[in-house]
């Protein structure tokens, strides 16, 4: 419990990196490996991943990102995208508890009908919505694992997302949620931690 209160205190947006420390696909895949046991709505799994470590599009991104430094410095840049149609794969997800007989096949239809009723009913708000809250959580979870596995993160929004969904053809279908930096910070660069309310300011009991 205390390794994770210290993960939770230690884990800060990350303003600089230092140059020259690649982040390989196998500590990058192991980072995902954690991060796919993050929670998402109705197991339907929006968030996915793009991982940009190639010098020369990073560049490109650091245009997107009004020329921030941190793009160019971080080992590697990630964008986090929502998949908007998620609920239409319901029944490959589901479909591993017929399999096992958790489920009968009864039961296996009326989750994949319920799961797909809902996000069709509700349209295409719910849609985009639903994945930019998955899309964040997922975010989270990765930023937290990144810490654990001794990398530093930054959550960014500073950017135009038109311009890096051309760069990187990003699918009409995945919504753009955010960017992460990713790599080892530059610790002579960072600020104090900033103001954080007590928690009576931003948690009511009733």
């Amino acid at each position: 419990m205390a390794e994770f209160e210290q993960l939770i205190k230690e884990r800060r947006s990350a303003i600089n990196f230092l140059p020259d420390n690649p982040i390989s696909k196998k500590e990058l895949n192991e980072i995902f490996e954690m991060v796919k046991f993050g929670p998402t709505a109705f197991n339907l799994q929006h968030a996915n991943y793009i991982v940009v470590t190639d010098p020369a599009v990073k560049e490109r991104i650091k245009v997107a990102a009004n020329g921030q430094y941190k793009v160019h410095s971080a080992s590697a840049v990630i964008i986090v995208t929502g998949n908007k149609n998620a609920y239409k794969d319901a029944a490959r997800i589901y479909e591993g508890l017929l399999m096992l007989g958790i489920v009968n096949k009864q039961e296996f239809d009326y989750q994949v009908e319920d799961t797909t009723s809902l996000y069709t009913t509700r349209g295409e708000d719910f849609q985009h919505d639903e994945a930019i809250r998955n899309g964040s959580l997922s975010a989270m979870m990765f930023m937290l694992a990144a810490k654990e596995k001794g990398w530093d993160t930054c959550p960014m929004i500073g950017f135009d997302s038109d311009e890096v969904r051309e760069i990187l053809s990003i699918d009409d279908e995945q919504e753009v949620v955010l960017m992460i930096t990713i790599g080892k910070e530059k610790v002579s660069s960072r600020n104090p931690r900033g103001y954080r309310k007590p928690v009576n300011e931003f948690v009511r009991f009733v």
